[in-house]
């Protein structure tokens, strides 16, 4: 641990880590959880609006379809900004694309400030869309970026700082979004703005970081700024090893262009490792975290507390998810991506089981509900200490430099397209099957621990070309040794 926090201070290596974290995948946490506070108010406003400008008041259901297109234009918006960040890094950069991306966000901020005073709820939708857009975009950047600063024996532990910032984006949103705050009717416009906030912090100080050294290396051929960026980041040093590393893979490229999402999904060296990304990202949208995320009040109103105290208990929710996220970061370089990944899962699975059985029992016995309470702590525990802590990480690791805008673009889009779906399903499957939709969800984490536990092979302390080859050796039985077996053609 000592070793590890000398190495971040050396250079500027943890100011660079907070600082593009504020732009990244902070913006997504907090975008999240800030949105419901203001909702009535927002809705009122809507109505009000209507009202002045057509004389008459809207309909239920038109400001029921309006709050809901607010809401899901921002899954649009991170869609679009997702499925651009290999356009955008091939022309701009990392460094440069994250700057641009905070000035639109800064464009989305005086928007949906002025939105008010305009009386428009026209202008919430363009902010909201702006807003996602750019949290598409930034958290993919976020991930790329810090996955091309990090040196091989600690790149698990920093890309893993991802989900530690958007676990305290999360949180900012629900503290943000109390009364005692900024949750009252006069402020909503500001609160929606709190997220763009924080990136104006990283859009003055990024200029004085350097670009990512593997990218000024691979993809730009500049070993003198490589060396340098990596002595401005990680302290004095001649970084022999990792400038060699670097240029294997770049000799291994021979000149490769980046490559297209359509080229990418007709590689065959790559289709286990996109089958991989499929499987687990798949089993984050649809494992429940998004389910629990939402129904967690009604699942604490049921264990008796108090409605006024239960925005509290969130926030406890909040915080256990970015210290298991910490913890997680002290064990991802010394237990490795692999365990962390399935016994994850594998504890989800069985703890969604206990849900479902604790929600059909509730009114048996007082201590029943409390206990689902328990088991909900328990699962976002599980969640920030396995999935969510090692995904950033893995996702960067099995992809080579030519192949990683691409795969970046495949997963985004599998995010947000997720979020959105899951978004217009789960209450018709809430009302179809009840307490027992939280036996899907477990069945699907079961599927994908099963899977990383067969299939997957550990990526700690390995460079992406050996991460590679690891994956064109898996067999369909899990074993690159047995001659009986037949290599997998996907």
């Amino acid at each position: 641990m000592d070793n590890l926090l000398r190495q971040l201070v050396r250079g500027k290596a943890l100011l660079f880590i907070i600082v593009l974290g504020l732009g990244g995948c902070f913006q997504v946490g907090c975008h999240n959880t800030l949105i419901s506070s203001p909702s009535p108010f927002i809705k009122s406003f809507i109505n009000s609006s209507w009202t002045q400008r057509y004389g008459e008041a809207p309909g239920e259901n038109t400001i029921t379809f309006i709050w809901s297109a607010i809401v899901s234009v921002f899954a649009l918006g991170g869609l679009l900004g997702s499925i651009s960040v290999r356009w955008v890094t091939n022309l701009l950069g990392r460094k440069r694309a994250m700057i641009w991306n905070n000035a639109i966000n800064v464009v989305g901020l005086g928007i949906m400030i002025i939105s008010k005073p305009a009386n428009s709820f026209e202008m919430i939708l363009i902010s909201r869309f702006f807003f996602g857009f750019t949290s598409g975009l930034g958290g993919n950047l976020h991930v790329i970026y810090l996955g091309e600063i990090s040196p091989k024996k600690i790149r698990g532990m920093v890309t893993l700082t991802v989900a530690t910032f958007k676990a305290v984006g999360k949180l900012t949103g629900q503290f943000a979004g109390l009364s005692e705050i900024l949750g009252r009717e006069d402020w909503w416009n500001i609160l929606l703005c709190v997220p763009a906030f924080f990136s104006i912090i990283q859009m003055v100080t990024l200029p004085f970081f350097p670009e990512a050294p593997r990218y000024l290396l691979i993809e730009k051929g500049n070993t003198e700024q490589c060396k340098k960026a990596l002595q401005c980041l990680w302290g004095p040093g001649d970084y022999k090893l990792e400038i060699e590393e670097m240029r294997l893979e770049q000799a291994s490229l021979g000149g490769e262009r980046s490559k297209t999402l359509l080229e990418l999904l007709r590689d065959q060296s790559v289709r286990w490792q996109l089958l991989s990304m499929f499987v687990i990202n798949g089993a984050i949208q649809f494992g429940g975290i998004p389910a629990v995320s939402v129904f967690s009040f009604s699942i604490f109103q049921e264990a008796g507390i108090p409605v006024e105290k239960i925005r509290y208990v969130t926030l406890g929710v909040g915080v256990s998810e970015i210290l298991t996220n910490i913890t997680c970061g002290l064990l991802i370089d010394r237990v490795g991506r692999r365990v962390l990944l399935w016994a994850g899962f594998g504890s989800m699975a069985v703890i969604m089981a206990l849900i479902t059985v604790s929600l059909e029992l509730k009114d048996y016995s007082f201590w029943i509900p409390y206990s689902t309470v328990a088991l909900v702590f328990l699962f976002v525990i599980c969640f920030g200490g396995g999935p969510a802590g090692v995904v950033p990480s893995f996702s960067h690791e099995i992809f080579v430099q030519s192949y990683r805008s691409a795969a970046f673009v495949f997963i985004g889009i599998m995010t947000w397209a997720g979020f959105t779906v899951l978004g217009f399903i789960f209450p018709f499957l809430l009302a179809a099957l009840k307490s027992f939709s939280f036996t899907l969800f477990s069945c699907v984490c079961l599927a994908a621990s099963l899977y990383i536990f067969f299939t997957l092979p550990e990526t700690k302390g390995k460079t992406p070309l050996e991460i590679s080859e690891e994956f064109r050796n898996i067999r369909i039985c899990g074993s690159s040794t047995d001659d009986k077996c037949l290599e997998t053609r996907l």
